[in-house]
This record gives C-alpha cells, sequence and structure tokens, in this order.
C-alpha cells in the first residue's frame, strides 16, 4: 500500500491542493468504450477518429 501512495503522491495532493481530479477523462474514457461497442469492434482508425471528434469535439 504505502508503494501506491508513493507512486501516486503527486496525483493525491493534487487533489488537496486544486481539487481536482480526473473525473472528466474517466468520464470522456467511458463514453469512448460506449461508442466503439455501438460499432462492434474499429477496422478504420482514421475513420473512428473521426467521428469521435465530430460527435465529442
Amino acid at each position: 500500500m504505502s508503494a501506491t501512495i508513493y507512486t501516486h503522491y503527486r496525483e493525491i495532493l493534487n487533489f488537496f491542493d486544486n481539487r481536482s481530479t480526473n473525473a472528466s477523462a474517466e468520464s470522456f474514457n467511458a463514453k469512448l468504450k460506449a461508442f466503439r461497442a455501438t460499432l462492434r469492434g474499429v477496422k478504420d482508425i482514421t475513420f473512428f477518429l473521426f467521428r469521435v471528434a465530430k460527435i465529442y469535439a
């Protein structure tokens, strides 16, 4: 447990200094996973990135 805290101490202190979390990044990651699941896999990566940019940008 101490090794985990030592590894992530900057992020832990960042929360107490700035009251910021990675919740927005986690939410966006969940949206991307859901979008990818609706496509049933991605074969054309450039088209996938184009669609993601159009929908979430």
